[in-house]
């Protein structure tokens, strides 16, 4: 969750010049193609949450933050001699956070410098689309800079399509190879220094499968694996012991996660389709989780559709939680943080959607907008709202 609507209309002149000179592509003509200007999306969000459960803090104190988030798509695409579409895409974001919790790692207000960043994070990937085989090739690479984290990914992809152009199968492999600051709090810097860095890379391999049954039902399968090692704890995470001591969040050095999720979408006539999402989780530090998603797109005219949804999730909590001091030096591991405890959420909203024929605000290439707005609560009494927007330029 994460991010309200700066970008977007200052960015309005710009691309309403840009449009004059641009053709959109044509991905059946089969002709030889310049790389060509195809979309962009320009998204804006407002976030902020509360709770009394900071991991900063050992598990008490607050956990307010609030966070604007600003990013730009763009994507290019040819079709070259052979019939293959290409497709370039390019995306920018910027995240701008404050903290009250991050502001104890120093126990004084306005004292963190974590208190308050901004998170730059670009990306690049390209594809190649042979319809005539069904084959699709992509790759990618990204990056996300903070204060106290770095990291640089990759992935790649291949996707076939069945014989009858109603299934397809891909295969992704993503890599993020992370530096984490050891920002840690300030009565154990004198024991445990200050500043430098650990790392912590993770693996993760996808196979997924979709289908289209009928004109109506349309259903995808998916499994992952990912496997993460170095340094899984955050450095500036307290934890209480029984005695009153504090000591440093410590957590083992690897961790292998196991998701399974099943995607359907049903078209109830022309107005009105179905969604719904489930996912099973399941870790080596004893996490379990269920994410059970129903959301229902409805058409009110032919350019204007609202979409209500809600999301409903449980986990247990791994077996190195306990709460504000209730550890023991006889715990090997031990955290206090309750994104790792168990807990139960909600998250419902409304989103709504407008595609007028002659463009929003009747700038003709700015060809959708959309707002979402959505609350989220769980039984460890944290509770968040966001509210975005999407502007998309075709």
């Amino acid at each position: 969750m994460k991010r309200i609507f700066i970008t977007g209309f200052a960015l309005m002149g710009l691309l309403r010049a840009a449009a004059q000179d641009t053709t959109p592509a044509d991905s059946t003509a089969y002709k030889p193609q310049k790389l060509q200007l195809d979309e962009i999306n320009l998204v804006s969000s407002y976030y902020r949450q509360d709770g009394n459960n900071s991991a900063v803090t050992g598990g008490v104190g607050t956990e307010k933050l609030t966070d604007i988030s600003n990013s730009i798509d763009v994507k290019f695409v040819k079709i070259g001699s052979t019939g293959k579409k290409h497709t370039l895409d390019v995306e920018v974001g910027v995240d701008h956070y404050t903290s009250a919790s991050s502001d104890m790692i120093d126990l004084s207000a306005n004292s963190s410098a974590s208190s308050s960043d901004i998170r730059i994070y670009p990306s690049l990937s390209y594809s190649v689309e042979n319809d005539q085989t069904g084959n699709t090739f992509s790759g990618g690479l990204s990056s996300s800079t903070e204060f106290d984290y770095q990291s640089f990914g990759g992935n790649v992809s291949f996707s076939k399509k069945t014989k009858d152009r109603n299934g397809e199968f891909t295969a992704k492999f993503q890599a993020y190879l992370d530096q984490v600051k050891m920002i840690n709090p300030i009565e154990l810097r004198s024991t445990l220094g200050n500043g430098n860095s650990e790392s912590r890379n993770t693996f993760a391999g996808s196979l997924s499968y979709s289908q289209i049954v009928n004109q109506n039902f349309q259903i995808l399968f998916q499994a992952d694996i990912v496997s993460q090692q170095g340094y899984l704890a955050l450095p500036f995470h307290r934890v209480y012991f029984t005695d009153g001591t504090v000591h440093q969040e410590y957590l083992p050095d690897n961790r292998l996660k196991i998701p399974l999720a099943v995607r359907g979408s049903y078209f109830l006539g022309d107005n009105i389709i179905i969604r719904a999402y489930y996912r099973y989780y399941t870790d080596d530090w004893k996490l379990t989780s269920h994410t059970a998603d129903l959301e229902i797109p409805v058409k009110i005219t032919p350019f204007f559709s609202v979409s209500p949804f809600y999301r409903y999730y449980t986990q247990s909590a791994v077996k190195y939680f306990k709460s504000y001091m209730e550890h023991t030096g006889a715990d090997e591991f031990f955290t206090s943080n309750y994104d790792l405890s168990k807990f139960n959420s909600s998250f419902i909203g409304m989103g709504v959607r407008l595609a007028p024929p002659k463009g929003v605000f009747g700038i003709k290439h700015f060809s959708a907008l959309e707002i979402r707005y959505g609350h989220y609560s769980r039984t460890t009494n944290l509770t968040s709202d966001i509210v975005s927007i999407n502007i998309k330029y075709k």
